[in-house]
């Protein structure tokens, strides 16, 4: 057989440089590119009509392509389909896929149509790509994210498959426009952030590089919110993503798995241990296919729907008229993917959000176990899991896989804990994406008992496992720095030590000078007779009978840190920027760095050039390709660099404001209709679109307009005119709907425009525009038109950024601080193209003990 571009044993290197990063992050040897081609044509007049021919005729060549997997040459440019098969085949769908009733063929119907015609051919490369998958056994990843903040699919899915001149040719004789098709879908509500973006960002990556991988995730019917501007600032509403359907799934009612919360954990004769009881839920496949670009690999991101069995519907009580009860626990189930992000104020809200979590990981594990053994053919070798399975968790939020596959390897398939745990450790990594502290999750340990208690019983033993570990490391020599370690350390947070490390802390304080050895008790919701640790410990000291004797009520609750527990389960911990990388070790998880150096690297983030350059600014796109003279750069960005022998051309120059200009064009005309301001294409436009929080410092950016807007009003029209150039400054994002600072942020920014954008003083030399629910579109929209772009959060607490990116790829000047990727940003595209703004990330704690202490004095007057 020729070696296929996933062989575990292929040596072939691939020809990107940045696969490089890929191959390390998911534990795979590099592996190339070039694919056989999945699409397959039965002739070169392609017709859905014969759709199910097709599919036959596919279904029946697979162990002849798989034998034999044929080259490049004779992949998808060859069967190209044309414009007239490809009208055909949108008019097939909008006869009879039942999605709209009979009728005119207007732009949501045209929408629907297209998308499916679309999925016909993902679907054929899709399915060759998994049946692929399965023949060889390959090693795949496995991508766990609470998010995915795709952006639209359809234009990325026809450019990926380069067929976006036959679309558009096919959608004109059918008498639309292929943009104004497209503009009909609307934005899969499945994240919010940065992180969902990244997670998007890697699977078309992945695709795009042949790599062997999957995205997990959860189907959230209502999303986040919709965000709605009002003269009272931000107020949310729930998506409707789902109201017309997602021609882009397809539900798997063949592939479900059983979801437990509650219950209680029973011990048997064996000392085997069983959950029974409680709640079952049922978690229902949904899958996407992903695209990769040029090539026919298209993998799948596979999102859990969550249900209740029929028969748990109590029809007694519907029949009686207590309807509430009969439905109450179908509700139950179905609200867990009701809402990316539910409040957590209430008990009720952190309940939710744990649900979700562990959901997303039993469901996505069970998944992932079942191809393995399947792949594994014969009896199961279970030592050779981490050889062919590699979990990566998205943040912190899947840390329950890693008790999860421990309770799975254990209680399900017999294994020991040493031997689960090995596997586990080799298996599971970890992705940060934080260094706020808060966003470093904690679970309450009384929760995680009464919803998932028999995980509590494994993170027990891996707090052991690690509590053994740095005694052995350090010792009990030097008690005190014993006592340090363990506290920072420890996954279970104000929790008393195991009785056997207390036993060796009195026959090592028995030996040496008295020390405190009860701090880590005393903070235990457990609660400990002071008779009964005096005459375990022998401590006679009235100070420490004191300590022992607090009330309960003073001690701090009893939690699970669950990015320790991260770190200690897996095999590698990555940064997402070269500066985080480094406050990850030398700050954020230091102790554990000095335990565990070799687990931690860094991995920047990074964005698909695809569909932030090629997509959403075809004009730059073009101006790029023709200059270097191979559009190579759409895949390997590196290409770039031959554009600067042209940087001085005046001919590059005016294309490049040409384009830029048009661009400019678009955003005007999107933001009078978004927000009924009209801007001048003249001015300069200085954006700042991201999450709406402190660190991110939309306010400090405000307050600089809002002291510009007052320096405007204190001079004549000649001398406005004179010294300040027309800016008008654009502002997006979502303030999480309990986030109240984050809220009046954005009341503020609108108050403000209201009253700047209505003062005929200024006139276009300022406007201040929000943009409401910011999203993968929008961004789209505004990036390439965009001149100069806000990265001003507080250095040292922006993980990354991928905004950053997306605005320098499409020739957008940033200001920013030291912080995230700008700093590498700033290396690639030189000092002189980047505006350095504030203090730098080692010089901010002098200046918080400066403002502590009533020394740091402003710099600005504003209060004239």
């Amino acid at each position: 057989m020729a070696a296929s571009p996933f062989s575990a044993t292929s040596t072939q290197t691939s020809p990107f440089s940045h696969s490089n990063s890929f191959s390390s992050f998911l534990g795979f040897k590099c592996r190339s590119r070039h694919s056989w081609p999945f699409f397959i044509r039965t002739s070169s007049t392609w017709h859905s009509r014969r759709s199910l021919s097709i599919i036959r005729s596919v279904a029946s060549n697979q162990k002849q392509t798989l034998k034999d997997p044929p080259t490049q040459e004779d992949g998808l440019d060859s069967f190209a389909p044309d414009s007239a098969s490809i009208a055909s085949s949108i008019k097939y769908h909008s006869e009879f896929t039942p999605l709209f009733s009979p009728g005119r063929f207007e732009l949501p119907k045209a929408y629907l149509a297209t998308a499916q015609s679309v999925q016909d051919m993902l679907i054929i490369n899709w399915n060759a790509t998994y049946d692929y998958y399965e023949k060889m056994n390959v090693k795949q990843a496995y991508y766990l994210s609470m998010e995915y903040l795709q952006g639209r699919a359809l234009l990325n899915a026809i450019g990926n498959l380069e067929l976006s001149g036959p679309y558009a040719e096919a959608l004109r004789k059918l008498g639309h426009n292929l943009e104004d098709v497209a503009s009909q879908e609307p934005d899969a509500a499945l994240g919010n952030g940065g992180l969902g973006r990244l997670a998007s960002c890697f699977l078309d990556s992945l695709a795009t590089l042949n790599y062997p991988a999957w995205g997990y995730g959860l189907r959230y019917k209502y999303g986040l919110f919709k965000q709605l501007i009002t003269k009272d600032g931000q107020e949310e509403v729930a998506e409707n993503w789902l109201e017309m359907g997602n021609p882009w799934e397809i539900v798997r009612n063949d592939v479900s798995y059983p979801v437990k919360f509650y219950g209680k954990v029973i011990e048997g004769l064996d000392g085997k241990k069983e959950w029974i009881g409680g709640e079952d839920i049922t978690a229902v496949a949904y899958d996407v296919p992903i695209p990769g670009y040029k090539t026919k690999t298209t993998i799948n991101l596979r999102l859990w729907s969550t249900k209740l069995a029929s028969e748990a519907f109590d029809l007694q009580a519907f029949n009686t008229g207590d309807h509430a009860k009969a439905y109450k626990a179908q509700k139950d189930a179905e609200k867990i993917c009701y809402v990316l992000y539910p409040g957590d104020e209430s008990i009720e809200g952190k309940t939710l959000r744990l649900k979700q979590q562990y959901t997303l990981c039993s469901a996505s594990l069970q998944d992932i176990i079942r191809r393995f053994e399947r792949r594994s053919g014969g009896p199961v070798n279970w030592e050779n899991f981490p050889e062919k399975v590699a979990v990566q968790m998205n943040d912190t939020h899947p840390t329950l896989c890693i008790p999860e596959l421990i309770r799975i390897l254990m209680d399900v398939k017999g294994l020991s804990w040493k031997e689960a745990w090995d596997i586990t450790q080799r298996t599971v990594a970890y992705t940060n994406h934080t260094v706020l502290p808060e966003a470093l999750e904690k679970w309450s340990l009384n929760l995680l008992k009464e919803l998932l208690p028999r995980h509590v019983q494994i993170i027990e033993m891996i707090d052991e496992e690690l509590i053994q570990t740095i005694t052995s490391e350090y010792g009990v020599e030097d008690l005190d720095l014993l006592q340090q370690k363990l506290k920072q350390m420890r996954i279970l947070d104000n929790v008393e030590l195991p009785s056997s490390v207390l036993e060796l802390l009195v026959k090592s304080e028995e030996k040496g000078p008295a020390v405190d050895t009860i701090e880590e008790t005393e903070t235990s919701n457990e609660g400990i007779k002071p008779s009964d640790k005096k005459d375990e410990l022998e401590v006679e000291e009235s100070e420490t009978e004191e300590k022992v004797t607090f009330e309960p009520d003073l001690k701090p609750p009893e939690m699970v840190r669950m990015a320790n527990l991260c770190v200690v389960g897996g095999r590698a911990v990555n940064g997402v920027a070269e500066i985080h990388s480094e406050i990850v070790k030398t700050d954020v998880f230091n102790d554990f760095y000095g335990l565990w150096p070799e687990k931690f690297q860094n991995k920047t983030n990074g964005v698909t050039p695809r569909r932030w350059i090629r997509f959403c600014n075809p004009d730059l796109s073009n101006i790029i390709t023709k200059w270097t003279r191979t559009e190579d750069w759409v895949i390997n960005t590196e290409k770039l660099a031959e554009l600067r022998k042209f940087a001085d051309n005046e001919d590059l120059q005016s294309e490049w404001r040409e384009a830029k200009r048009r661009n400019k064009i678009k955003v005007v005309s999107f933001l009078k209709e978004k927000t009924g301001y009209l801007v001048s294409p003249d001015a300069m436009f200085d954006v700042q679109v991201k999450r709406i929080h402190e660190y991110k410092r939309q306010l400090l950016n405000i307050m600089g307009i809002v002291y510009r807007y007052k320096k405007m009003k204190e001079m004549s029209p000649d001398e406005r005119k004179a010294n300040f150039v027309p800016r008008v400054c654009i502002f997006g994002g979502k303030a999480f709907a309990t986030y109240v600072q984050a809220k009046r942020i954005v009341k503020f920014i609108t108050d403000v425009g209201a009253t700047v954008n209505h003062d005929p003083d200024i006139g276009d030399l300022l406007k201040v525009v929000f943009v409401p629910d910011y999203n993968v579109s929008v961004a789209e929209v505004l990036i390439p038109g965009s001149e100069l772009s806000q990265h001003i959060s507080t250095a040292g607490m922006e993980a990354s950024g991928t905004s950053n990116m997306k605005f320098a790829m499409n020739g957008c000047i940033l200001i920013g601080t030291l912080d995230g990727a700008n700093v590498e940003i700033r290396e690639e595209v030189g000092e002189d193209n980047f505006f350095l703004f504030g203090a730098r990330a080692d010089e901010i704690a002098g200046l918080r003990k400066e403002r502590a202490e009533g020394s740091l004095c402003p710099t600005l007057d504003l209060k004239k």
